[in-house]
């Protein structure tokens, strides 16, 4: 299919080991699951009620990173929705999802991580995973806008050479 190809994953499950290899993405995500092909070429079907998070990595040698970093510091800078995932298992993430609701996946949230810069680019969290999903706020919202600086730079000012403020 045109736009789909394998990205390198790795899987962490709930009450099992962490799995890598390589993932149909963006077709590979299906109702009950996704179809994750190791390292070795095996095909494994993994159901989204075992999965905690896919995180899509740059290399899969580094390991399990996406639990050092969970949070973001302060408020995030880029665009979008600031998310924060309540897990089953008690365990929270926080990731900026798109602010576009087409964009949004019927079996989970696809959403940037705190850290995307080092090894985790994004992070798939299933439906089946979370207890809740909070919204801490949308960035770059269409919603405010800034009025120009020289509108605002005028209001409330006295003209000079003669020239009225408003």
């Amino acid at each position: 299919m045109a736009g789909s190809a394998n990205k390198k994953v790795l899987v962490a499950r709930f009450d099992r080991e962490t799995l890598s290899g390589f993932v149909r993405s963006p077709d590979g995500f299906e109702a009950d699951g996704f179809d994750l092909l190791t390292p070795e070429g095996a095909h494994v079907r993994i159901p989204y009620r075992e999965t905690k998070v896919v995180c899509f990595v740059r290399d899969l040698e580094a390991g399990e990173t996406w639990q050092k970093q969970r949070s973001f510091a302060t408020r995030p800078k880029s665009p979008g929705i600031w998310l924060r995932f309540a897990f089953r298992d008690g365990d929270t993430l926080e990731g900026i999802a798109p602010n576009n609701l087409m964009l949004l996946e019927g079996f989970g949230f696809s959403v940037i991580p705190p850290d995307p810069t080092f090894q985790n680019q994004r992070v798939f969290v299933p439906r089946a995973a979370v207890t809740e999903v909070l919204v801490l706020g949308v960035i770059g919202s269409p919603l405010k806008r800034r009025k120009p600086v020289a509108e605002a730079a005028r209001q409330g000012q006295l003209g000079l050479f003669g020239e009225d403020a408003g």
